[in-house]
């Protein structure tokens, strides 16, 4: 496939979907190419409430979830590693990183996207995994920019969410709106069905879940080349 690329790096099945997800959607209609790196299976995550299955089958089970979402999201399978959920930050940084770098000179994405330094949530697996793809970038040349999830002070303060770690509103670099692709997103979410519990959210009432899935926010942590940076030109449509 010809045209821009876009590289997303994330430790679990659903990193991929519940924050970042609508605007995959949206790039993978507007030709981008959009390839997906998950390190883990995510087997150290909730089986579901009620349990959908064995915690010795979760591993299984959500590499299905995985790629069900990224077919619901029009993106790429997904490349899936075998790091250890939960243990990324004891995983060695150097053979992870290369990795990541022979994807990438296999396939050549201008934009990378991945956890910030916080991780988001703090979750450990997504700061190491930030941490590592932001060393990816500063190696790799050929990336024209890095950009980061992030959810921002003031829908964390409107929505009291105390779990998430949120970044100035000032250093949002693009707020997508998704409503366009609203219900594409939605099944990519349905598809991760053992981690519907772990997210108070997804039970709120459809109101305050829009307005927590709704809109989707991006840090621009680093940029060499701004002029081959394609996100804010193809996504401009879809702007706040």
């Amino acid at each position: 496939m010809n045209g821009p690329r876009l590289l997303a790096v994330f430790a679990h099945p659903d990193d991929e979907t519940f924050r970042p997800g609508g605007t995959l959607a949206i790039l993978a209609q507007q030709d981008v190419c959009v390839e997906l790196v998950t390190l883990t299976h995510g087997e150290a995550g909730s089986c579901g409430d009620p349990p959908l299955c064995a915690p010795g089958e979760l591993a299984a089970v959500r590499e299905h979830e995985l790629r069900c979402a990224c077919s619901r999201l029009g993106i790429a399978a997904p490349r899936l590693s075998n790091y250890a959920d939960g243990r990324l930050q004891e995983a060695n940084a150097e053979t992870m990183i290369e990795q990541i770098l022979s994807i990438i000179n296999d396939r050549r994405p201008e934009v990378l996207l991945t956890f910030g330094p916080d991780g988001l949530s703090g979750h450990p697996d997504h700061v190491a995994v930030g941490q590592r793809t932001a060393e990816v970038y500063h190696r790799a040349e050929q990336i024209a920019a890095l950009y980061t999830v992030a959810v921002p002070h003031s829908l964390a303060q409107s929505l009291d969410l105390r779990q998430l770690h949120p970044v100035p509103d000032e250093t949002i670099a693009l707020t997508v709106n998704v409503s366009s692709v609203w219900e594409t997103k939605l099944a990519a979410m349905r598809c991760h069905a053992t981690q519907f519990s772990s997210s108070p959210v997804l039970s709120a009432p459809v109101e305050r879940q829009r307005l927590f899935f709704g809109c989707e926010y991006f840090v621009r942590a680093a940029v060499r080349r701004p002029a081959d940076d394609f996100l804010p030109d193809i996504l401009k449509g879809y702007l706040q």
